[in-house]
């Protein structure tokens, strides 16, 4: 691609900023700074990273962010860095802390927004490593509708553990183990000490894997950019890739939303069904669809799911780490395979201003691995991911079937109202096998902000009850998550949703199989038990939390916080 053209800034949002004897205050600004007569005149790119000292996650993004800024020069742009926040969730999670989480994908999408707007820049390069930074960077693309490339910090390595490779799944996992004397305190340690070995997001097809796979297949991202590890060399000639080609798209005037329509959106939720993704992309896509003014729900997403073979076996349900996966043929190798058995839509328009089908054309299958299957030989018929409806979650929930030993499960609910009640009585084993534990009051208005439940989930992992038990939540699962755990219930209970109104022995059926969520409860009972439930009180009265609970929505339409492109004047991209 032709890069090196100098692009007319006569339309662009930047010459509002940089063009004009009245803008001599703005430029002397620009001048303080450094830039030249040449770089204050070019197009400016706004080069955004979540990088922050929290987690290994966010840790590589800042010199990332140098190799993007060097290919944006290279292409006669002027690329201006910027940081936004993240919130880990492997260090959020288990406590309070994890109620930031899902808010922080909003506040990230928000403030690219507001510095974007508040600068008058003419592209994006958003680059993410932790869980919600990913879908919050797209999200802003698309809102912001100037062009953009995403680019993924890429995923940690494997850990080793005697002898055998580890993810920090396993250490949550080993919380549960060392609850009930199956490891000592000094194998715990141990393997505290060695699971998180790089700079780089999990390593297993959680969150942050699956969102950057989603970079891929909705055309956001270039191809094989998000499988290289963080600490690979390469990734520096992918983030100089990226910063080449968002001058290129902004010189053909290609933009998020000529890239990211309905069938790349349907794309996406195939990717994630077919590799066992993280169930928090149907919370995510539907948000992302959000900003480009499409219904895309998490009934649409499920409709995707259910119709979806699950082919790569990938932790947490498999075998394999993103690194394998990126080895054996990365994403490239799982869509060829999709798009050659009818799975994906070959039309979709890229960041690469080619096809999806076109920038497949070439992939060739890699006969000599076993990290992803054939689609028309697959590890299940069914998605990784299904969708469930009935009268315990009326707007529907979501479960990854993928690894699960069975697709059925009945019996009594064993309640809670806080995800702290329920991880004590796991931990002291106040509970029974064959119990369905319920956790609510923890949805995106109920929390607020939809906890993850990984620290109660696989400390029954670790306690050998992962398969013998069932749990559901108005709140979120990790994407570590295993076993029968089925979240996004939705109505959720802090508005009177079904799931408010069970007690402790009634009789819950979970069918996977066959996408049904029921309670062996007549009409009439559940309508004189919504007679006399009284809301509770959110334990936030101000701050953040509270502000985002007066907000948010529904999480079957990805408890977004504004109208989207719906309900916009004016896209900022056409200043």
């Amino acid at each position: 691609m032709d890069t090196r053209a100098k692009i007319d800034k006569s339309r662009l949002p930047s010459r509002h900023v940089t063009e004009g004897p009245e803008r001599a205050p703005h430029r002397s600004y620009l001048y303080a700074m450094g830039l030249t007569d040449e770089e204050i005149h070019q197009p400016l790119v706004g080069v955004a990273t979540c990088w922050n000292e929290a987690a290994p996650c966010n840790i590589a993004l800042m010199r990332q962010a140098q190799a993007v800024k060097k290919g944006v020069a290279s292409a006669h742009g002027t690329p201006r860095e910027f940081t936004t926040i993240t919130v880990t969730d492997g260090i959020a999670m288990g406590h309070e802390g994890m109620k930031s989480s899902l808010v922080s994908r909003e506040v990230i999408a928000d403030s690219v927004e507001l510095t974007m707007r508040g600068h008058c820049y003419d592209a994006l390069v958003g680059l993410a490593g932790c869980d919600k930074s990913l879908p919050g960077m797209m999200m802003a693309m698309c809102r912001l509708n100037v062009p953009s490339v995403f680019i993924y910090g890429g995923s940690i390595l494997p850990g080793t553990f005697r002898g055998r490779p580890v993810t920090v799944q396993d250490v949550f996992e080993a919380v549960g183990k060392h609850s009930v004397g199956a490891m000592d305190d000094e194998a715990l340690h141990e393997l505290e000490q060695v699971a998180c070995p790089s700079a780089g997001a999990c390593g297993a097809q959680f969150t942050a894997n699956t969102m950057a796979t989603v970079s891929e297949a909705m055309g956001l991202a270039l191809p094989y950019s998000a499988g290289a590890p963080a600490p690979y060399e390469i990734r520096d000639s992918f983030c100089f890739a990226a910063g080449e080609t968002v001058m290129m798209l902004l010189e053909k005037n290609i933009r998020p939303r000529d890239i990211v329509t309905r069938e790349a959106l349907e794309n996406a939720a195939t990717v994630v069904a077919a590799s066992g993704g993280s169930t928090n992309a149907a919370l995510h896509l539907p948000a992302i669809a959000n900003e480009c003014g499409i219904d895309f729900d998490i009934f649409d997403v499920a409709e995707i799911f259910r119709r979806t073979p699950y082919i790569a076996d990938l932790k947490p349900g498999g075998r394999y780490v993103a690194k394998d996966w990126f080895e054996a043929g990365g994403v490239p190798l799982l869509m060829k395979t999709l798009l050659e058995n009818g799975y994906l839509h070959g039309d979709c328009l890229t960041v690469t201003g080619r096809t999806i089908a076109e920038n497949l054309e070439k992939v060739q299958w890699n006969d000599q691995q076993d990290v992803v299957r054939p689609a028309d030989d697959p590890i299940m018929p069914t998605g990784g991911v299904v969708g469930l409806k009935g009268n315990l979650a009326p707007d529907g929930a979501i479960v990854k079937v993928a690894g699960m030993k069975s697709t059925y499960f009945r019996g009594p609910a064993r309640c809670f109202d806080s995800e702290e009640e329920c991880f004590d009585a796991v931990t002291n084993r106040r509970y029974k096998e064959g119990e369905v534990l319920v956790i609510r009051y923890e949805g995106p208005r109920g929390g607020p902000g939809m906890r993850e439940m990984l620290a109660t989930t696989a400390a029954l992992y670790g306690q050998g009850m992962g398969d013998k038990v069932a749990l559901i939540t108005d709140g979120r699962f990790s994407g570590a998550t295993r076993g029968f755990c089925i979240g996004h219930v939705s109505p959720e209970a802090a508005v009177g949703g079904p799931i408010g109104l069970i007690q402790d022995g009634d009789i819950i059926i979970l069918d996977a199989e066959k996408g049904i969520m029921e309670v062996e409860l007549s009409d009439e009972e559940l309508e004189k038990r919504r007679k006399e439930w009284k809301p509770r009180e959110s334990d936030f009265g101000s701050g953040a939390l509270w502000k985002y609970a007066q907000l948010v929505g529904s999480a079957r339409y990805g408890a977004i916080t504004h109208p989207g492109a719906k309900g916009e004047k004016k896209v900022y991209a056409d200043i």
